[in-house]
């Protein structure tokens, strides 16, 4: 501990990065500017480099400053949140799903959770870490696995693992659904971490002639892609089904792939009854069943 800076001459220099400018730091700290410009100073003596460029009007990172405040800024982030998990909030249910799960079926149903649990402070953590519901102080998290998950959860499963070929009705005008052999060939296929269209077209016997189509990290981006009118993806029937009945997006054709890892809702047992994390895990459960 005796090697690391003073704890104030690196929450200035964290302030000043976000700001690029030691006034609106200062604001920030409730301190003088002068007061962080010294703490920056102090702090760039200490290390023996510089970190900022001091410009006219404000400041610049040097490329050491740059690499140096990511890494500062996320340890005071961590510093935070593990604060935060400290603080008793009754009201708190905090979810941790993926960033797919969030964007796709989770926020647009927000409007119906809140009619459902007005006193749950809901709160997502959107990840693809396998959150813990101790180190990271979730109640809830929607997970993609398979039985057992261990005896002091409480689990159901929410939505099957239905793997559906979509694709926005623009891209497929000039066709006749579902497509036939040689038009699902040549249609354009997006792709996204799972790469699932090699294993979707050997179970139908076709060759992929659409070329390498467009790769994405994230199946939302896929999916927002195929909205769009770029290619086909494949995706969870469940994430679909609202753009499906808003005609933005039509199956096309009718095979499904059936995962082994269905989507799963997981809580530590016993919750208190009438909790807004009962509440939530109650909503989960019957929204699922109602769409299922």
């Amino acid at each position: 501990m005796t090697h690391l800076p003073p704890l104030n001459g690196l929450r200035a220099f964290d302030a000043a990065g976000r700001h690029l400018n030691f006034r609106a730091a200062a604001d920030e700290m409730g301190v003088t500017q002068g007061a962080v410009a010294q703490q920056v100073r102090q702090l760039e003596a200490q290390l023996g480099l510089p970190l900022f460029d001091r410009l006219p009007k404000g400041l610049a990172f040097t490329s050491t400053g740059r690499s140096y405040h990511a890494r500062v800024a996320t340890a005071f982030a961590d510093l935070r949140a593990a604060t935060e998990t400290l603080r008793p909030e009754p009201d708190k249910v905090l979810v941790s799903v993926t960033p797919t799960f969030a964007a796709k079926w989770l926020i647009p149903n927000l409007p119906d959770f809140s009619a459902a649990c007005p006193k749950a402070d809901l709160r997502i953590l959107a990840t693809e870490r396998v959150s813990s519901f101790h180190g990271d102080g979730i109640d809830l998290a929607v997970r993609q696995g398979k039985p057992p998950f261990g005896a002091a959860l409480e689990v159901i499963r929410l939505f099957r693992q239905e793997i559906i070929a979509v694709a926005a009705p623009a891209l497929v005008a000039g066709y006749r659904l579902p497509l036939d052999v040689e038009s699902l060939s040549h249609l354009p296929k997006l792709h996204d971490a799972h790469d699932l269209w090699p294993a979707f077209l050997k179970r139908l016997n076709i060759e992929n002639r659409s070329g390498h189509g467009l790769r994405l990290s994230q199946t939302a981006l896929a999916m927002d892609a195929a909205l769009s009118g770029q290619g086909a993806a494949l995706v969870s029937r469940f994430l679909v089904r609202r753009d499906m009945a808003e005609k933005r997006l039509v199956q096309i054709h009718p095979e499904a792939l059936w995962g082994e890892q269905d989507f799963y809702l997981l809580a530590e047992r016993n919750p208190k009854r009438g909790s807004p994390t009962q509440a939530a895990f109650d909503w989960f459960a019957s929204k699922a069943e109602a769409e299922v």
